[in-house]
């Protein structure tokens, strides 16, 4: 099995990255990780970014960039990240009045493809950042699966994060080999909770979101409920260029980077 590249997104360190991006780029590299994910700039330039990336030898794959932003001047907003570097631009959230099940989420496809289009015009590939609020059925459909169903595959790929699949009710190995082709990087996020029997009853019900489990919390990858050895085949099958690691809280009484370091470990003890 091929070795994928593993990134982090930096909104994992934010605070860090806040007080000192320079140095936790630095810290970052000396983890062992390939790349970054932005989520923001730091009150730095895109041209500052680039700079500190290639002097710590870390690609700038992708980053999260609000839809709003976007919206508002999308050559504007992308050519800052075209500059940096960053191959792939991510929708990493939508407020709750253009989310599937109300009557703005047609719209909001169709803002999507426009965006997708303006992605490519500055050379970058527009990806969609998925929560558990899109795992609601709309016709029997997953909102999800609609979004990716109505905008064409090449002005809008995935970023599954494979948290939320889970979450969502799905096993989420099996619910990337859907989007073969169509899921270049991928977000791995572990989380712990305990999962009642309930979790799931609303799955199915129309325009209700499914229920996260009781004292749910993130975790490093590996020290949660996910599968990882499958996660990792599911990424290679399905013709990924990098895996993405994510944790939104530190958790397990450690600092955000020592989550960071122990989510790159176990990727690396399993071959990544």
């Amino acid at each position: 099995m091929k070795k994928l590249p593993v990134a982090i997104q930096v909104y994992s360190v934010r605070d860090d990255a806040k007080a000192d991006l320079e140095g936790t780029l630095k810290k970052i590299h000396e983890l062992g990780y390939d790349g970054v994910e932005f989520a923001g700039l730091y009150d730095h330039t895109p041209e500052e970014v680039k700079a500190l990336c290639e002097k710590y030898s870390l690609v700038p794959i992708s980053a999260h960039v609000p839809y709003n932003d976007m919206i508002k001047d999308p050559i504007g907003v992308l050519s800052q990240y075209a500059t940096i570097g960053c191959k792939y631009v991510a929708i990493p959230h939508i407020a709750p009045e253009i989310r599937p099940g109300t009557p703005n989420f047609e719209y909001f496809m169709q803002f999507a493809a426009i965006l997708g289009k303006a992605a490519k015009a500055v050379g970058i590939q527009l990806l969609y950042h998925n929560h558990d609020f899109e795992f609601v059925k709309v016709n029997g459909e997953y909102g999800l699966d609609i979004l990716y169903k109505t905008v064409p595959a090449d002005l809008l790929k995935t970023e599954l994060d494979l948290c939320w699949v889970n979450v969502g009710g799905e096993n989420p190995a099996e619910y990337l080999r859907k989007y073969a082709g169509r899921a270049p990087v991928v977000h791995f996020k572990d989380f712990w909770g305990e999962k009642g029997g309930d979790m799931y009853e609303l799955i199915g019900v129309e325009n209700k979101a499914p229920q996260r489990p009781s004292g749910f919390e993130f975790r490093p990858v590996g020290s949660g409920l996910q599968d990882v050895p499958s996660l990792i085949a599911a990424t290679h099958d399905v013709g990924a260029e990098w895996i993405v690691v994510e944790q939104d809280k530190p958790s397990m009484g450690l600092t955000p980077f020592e989550c960071a370091e122990k989510s790159i470990q176990c990727l690396r003890s399993l071959g990544q």
